[in-house]
């Protein structure tokens, strides 16, 4: 018999029972820890918790479960385990040090999840960025902008700095000029009417409405109606293209700029 063959049996004679069990170890435990996220993952979806957190805690049962697993594994092979963490702990120093990065972006986003500044669904504006937020993990907030683009925003840019919090309803700020000749009182009834009639405006809060400002060549309008995230581009567009019809129909003039320029004709310088 070859060499090589001999010691190939002789170790699988010695080892073979010990990897066998190691291996059916890891995949019990692998099992286990999908089984007991299930379970959590039905259990806390019947509470009232936000989505990160409670992606969070089935996250960390069950890394916790896997590596329980591992060392009961590297036990059966007989590999010595409190040298092995040992080393572990003195490597995951160093590897802490060079990810600080993302080290406090997991620690921002543990602040995010416990203290939370804003929710799934909300529309929030910070560090230079808006969107609605689709998701929150522990490395990165996730915004739906309004041309349907993802941004994603590292936790550590946002814990610390200003954070403006729509929420689940934003207010339009609409406006319209119509001519100084105009019944305010008409004009202003009719825009009421047209803000009723749409299915998208929210009666609570109540919109605002009224003379934002008396411009150069019209009397300007303010037009600010509370709508849902989701309304917010559609009910703008809506909201304009009802008031230009409904004005033509009802003879409302929206004008347009306008300067009267006048030439004044130098007369002639006489030389003597």
């Amino acid at each position: 018999m070859d060499e090589p063959k001999k010691i190939l049996i002789d170790f699988f004679i010695r080892y073979g029972f010990q990897i066998i069990g190691a291996t059916i170890i890891l995949a019990t435990g692998a099992f286990v820890a999908r089984w007991v996220g299930r379970i959590l993952e039905r259990l806390l979806g019947r509470r009232e918790m936000e989505p990160p957190m409670r992606v969070l805690i089935v996250r960390t049962i069950s890394f916790v479960v896997i590596i329980f697993t591992v060392v009961l594994a590297l036990d059966k092979v007989g590999v010595q385990v409190a040298p092995l963490v040992a080393g572990i702990g003195v490597v995951g120093v160093g590897v802490g040090l060079a990810m600080q990065g993302v080290l406090g972006n997991v620690v921002a986003g543990l602040t995010i999840i416990f203290t939370k500044p804003f929710r799934v669904g909300e529309y929030v504006e910070l560090a230079g960025v808006q969107g609605q937020v689709t998701n929150v993990e522990l490395f990165s907030t996730v915004l739906l902008h309004s041309d349907n683009s993802r941004v994603v925003v590292p936790n550590r840019k946002i814990v610390g700095e200003i954070l403006h919090n729509y929420g689940a309803i934003r207010q339009l700020d609409l406006s319209v000029g119509v001519s100084y000749a105009t019944n305010i009182d008409e004009v202003l009834s009719a825009v009421r009417e047209l803000l009723n009639s749409n299915r998208r405006v929210l009666r609570e809060p109540a919109a605002v409405v009224g003379i934002a400002a008396l411009a150069d060549s019209a009397i300007t309008l303010a037009i600010k109606p509370w709508v849902s995230v989701d309304d917010y581009v559609a009910a703008q567009v809506e909201l304009y293209q009802a008031i230009v019809q409904r004005f033509r129909a009802s003879g409302i003039e929206i004008p347009v700029p306008q300067r009267d320029v006048r030439l004044l004709r130098r007369a002639p310088v006489e030389r003597v």
